[in-house]
């Protein structure tokens, strides 16, 4: 290309999203693209820490990013109870009420979002998001899904529901599941298609939020945890990433007064950080066994006044330079983590509370990569047992190792980028080819 395509990328409002966006923006650019990032509010300068070009979006109904922040904190403190129940109950008392959120969110943004886009004018144009934006089909250029999710997002008849933690081979309860899935979000749909519909877009199927891209689509699905398809997605628009993960700054462990022991990161995400309760828990439980914890507890640092000595508590880590380090990784099977520690070959203890953390978890355990745990339903002797099981489990930690060659091999952040270069590069082959032949 003789000058470089500028690239925007639209991560949704969490950190999974936008931190996978970075790792293949770390990519393109070093493959002379020019990526810039589109971000909500309450996510201005996570991007330019980076050394990315930000345009900021401005939702029509809030008086700004602090409001906009409040609400959604206000929106998952209501919401927390929730977390304790099972993915089935949780579809009317929290996944409902999310979609809800998430369809005013992109109503609200829609034309702040087609202002940004008139602004860049970008050549392409990433959408790592769990509903589609009209304007993004309206800007004239191609656009690619990226799925950072579990890839249950994209339906299968040989996949489970999303959001479900189900087993594949359980039909009843997978056909079950789904249904309850629709009627649970029938109400945000019928209200989302009738937005499409005044921007110009068809509808959508029932409990479809989010078409496939015509142009590429990326899925974060290492290979050791894909599932066979019963309908193979096509091989010239969707691509596998063997994980995405970003370059981070290094990371020296801190010392601690017992410096021996295995090295073990407690990380809930962004949205886990709220659960206080639960990670004074684990805290208090840490302190009675031989190991050093190191633990992400968000902007709510000053909310633990008793540390064991033998734990680190933080309000941000690198985490991919973290987990490349410790000898075990506690999380809540956001897919970033998952395949994080996948990539460096650490084993996972996971306490799902929402989302696809319940697919991740049930993933990690059926393939026997990690241990799955209820977040509210555990004591500390249990815990202990399962962090001794998973640290001397020597068959899980030789397969952990061969699977983290592989992804190492071919990292998804240069498959992400090679994928949307070609594409450009087919686009523009494609015009002149129009122009020519107009001509």
């Amino acid at each position: 290309m003789n000058t470089a395509p500028t690239i925007a990328l639209f991560p949704e409002a969490s950190f999974g999203a936008a931190l996978n966006c970075v790792g293949i923006a770390q990519e393109l650019r070093r493959q002379g693209a020019r990526p810039v990032f589109i971000c909500h509010p309450g996510f201005v300068g996570v991007f330019a820490e980076y050394g990315f070009l930000e345009y900021h979006l401005t939702p029509a109904d809030t008086g700004g990013a602090q409001t906009t922040e409040a609400r959604w904190t206000d929106f998952l403190n209501t919401h927390l109870p929730n977390f304790n129940l099972s993915p089935l109950d949780q579809l009317e008392t929290y996944v409902a009420p999310t979609w809800e959120a998430i369809v005013d969110s992109a109503i609200g943004v829609e034309a702040s979002l087609r202002s940004v886009l008139a602004q860049i004018r970008p050549d392409a144009i990433l959408l790592d998001n769990v509903i589609m934006f009209p304007a993004i089909a309206a800007a004239g250029c191609p656009w690619v899904r990226v799925v950072s999710c579990a890839e249950t997002e994209i339906p299968d008849p040989a996949v489970p529901p999303y959001l479900s933690g189900l087993d594949p081979a359980d039909a009843g309860a997978c056909a079950g599941f789904a249904a309850a899935y629709r009627t649970s979000t029938a109400r945000a749909h019928r209200r989302y298609n009738a937005f499409r519909r005044k921007c110009g877009l068809p509808p959508l199927p029932d409990g479809i939020f989010l078409e496939n891209s015509d142009d590429l689509n990326l899925l974060l699905a290492p290979s050791a945890v894909r599932y066979d398809r019963q309908d193979p997605l096509p091989e010239d628009r969707f691509i596998y990433l063997e994980g995405c993960v970003r370059s981070e700054s290094p990371f020296e462990m801190p010392r601690f007064p017992d410096d021996t022991g295995p090295l073990i990161y407690t990380s809930f995400g962004s949205l886990g950080a709220l659960d206080t309760g639960l990670i004074r828990r684990l805290i208090d439980a840490f302190a009675d066994f031989p190991a050093r914890f190191v633990v992400n507890v968000g902007s709510f640092l000053d909310t633990y006044d008793r540390v064991p000595d033998n734990v680190c508590l933080g309000d941000w880590f690198p985490q991919p330079s973290v987990v490349a380090e410790v000898d075990l990784f506690i999380h809540h099977g956001g897919n970033n983590s998952f395949c994080e520690a996948l990539f460096h070959g650490v084993p996972s203890i996971v306490m799902p509370y929402c989302w696809d953390g319940h697919d991740n978890a049930q993933r990690a355990a059926a393939l026997d990569l990690g241990l799955w745990i209820d977040r509210s339903d555990w004591t500390p002797e249990m815990l202990h047992r399962c962090i001794r099981t998973v640290l001397h489990d020597q068959a899980m930690k030789d397969r952990l190792t061969a699977i983290s060659a592989d992804m190492k091999r071919r990292p998804g952040t240069e498959v992400a980028a090679d994928a949307v270069m070609a594409m450009l590069h087919r686009a523009r082959a494609d015009r002149r080819a129009a122009l020519t032949s107009n001509g």
